[in-house]
């Protein structure tokens, strides 16, 4: 055979097509899918680039986590849309951790206190069921008020805390200050001209907490301005009131009957009233001999 006829004939073959690809290569029944190939990881400039475009973006969290759950899921053969969702999860978790952080810093309270650490059992008068719905912050929603009366060192301010701190975890604003301090304040800013803004800060917070009223007399400006935001406050916020005083005695604290009377009218409408009559904790402690604890249950 000459060559031009050998070269004809080869032409003119019709051998099948060479495989090109694994699925071609390899018997796979229809009924299986080949996955693909997972996608090179981002490495040098790219990595730098989506670091910054993160930060621009201010994901914190992303900048922190993606290399990691990158690799996790590719080494799980996890698609990328799941990636994102859980990229998304951790932002969103840790924006919300420092949200409320931020609430309970602005809130000012003297300290962590938590109803997990309060001895109920220490005042059989409390009502236990009351204060574990209270926590749950429904009361704020509907403009209640909360008044805790009793003796002193049975718990109303760690009580007043606590409360305050649910609000915080549960997207409320609030705001911690004593009786004395607030007057002060008040008059401190009405001789700058600066109580109107003072007051709308007040009123702009969810949950008001006035700690230990009665406990130090009230100067007469004092208390007509703190009956002010009392009066602002009605059925429009939420406010939270502590005092080792019956409401029969406020009288003393505000200076006269009316505006006493005027002011309990206003915050007992609507209101959930807790009975903290009781042992003094401090007196229980010293009265066992033992050294007070800091931290220890009920101790303010």
């Amino acid at each position: 055979m000459t060559y031009a006829k050998l070269s004809g004939a080869l032409l003119a073959r019709k051998d099948p097509p060479v495989a090109t690809t694994l699925a071609q290569m390899v018997s796979v029944p229809n009924n299986v899918s080949v996955p693909a190939p997972a996608p090179a990881p981002l490495a040098g400039e790219s990595v730098r680039l989506l670091a910054q475009y993160l930060r621009a973006l201010k994901l914190p969290t992303f900048v922190a986590e993606h290399e990691k759950l990158a690799r996790q899921f590719s080494a799980e053969g996890l698609d990328a849309s799941r990636f994102l969702l859980r990229l998304a999860e951790l932002e969103l978790a840790e924006r919300e951790r420092q949200i409320v952080e931020r609430r309970i810093k602005e809130a000012r309270f003297p300290g962590p206190k938590e109803l997990d650490g309060f001895d109920f059992t220490a005042l059989p008068r409390l009502d236990r069921t009351l204060v574990l719905d209270l926590a749950r912050c429904d009361f704020i929603m509907r403009h209640e008020n909360v008044i805790a009366l009793g003796d002193s060192g049975t718990g109303k301010t760690h009580l007043a805390v606590a409360l305050g701190l649910a609000a915080c975890r549960n997207g409320f604003s609030a705001r911690f200050v004593t009786a004395a301090a607030l007057a002060r304040e008040l008059i401190e800013t009405h001789d700058q001209r600066g109580l109107t803004q003072l007051q709308r800060r007040l009123m702009a917070c969810k949950l008001l907490i006035v700690d230990e009223l009665g406990y130090v007399p009230l100067p007469p400006a004092g208390a007509e301005l703190l009956f002010e935001v009392i009066s602002h406050r009605y059925e429009r916020g939420a406010t939270i009131v502590t005092s080792n005083l019956g409401f029969d005695d406020w009288t003393g604290v505000f200076g006269s009957p009316g505006l006493a009377h005027a002011a309990v009218e206003r915050l007992t409408h609507r209101a959930h009233v807790l009975d903290m009559h009781g042992d003094s904790y401090r007196q229980r402690q010293s009265g066992a001999g033992t050294a007070r604890q800091p931290g220890s249950p009920n101790e303010i």
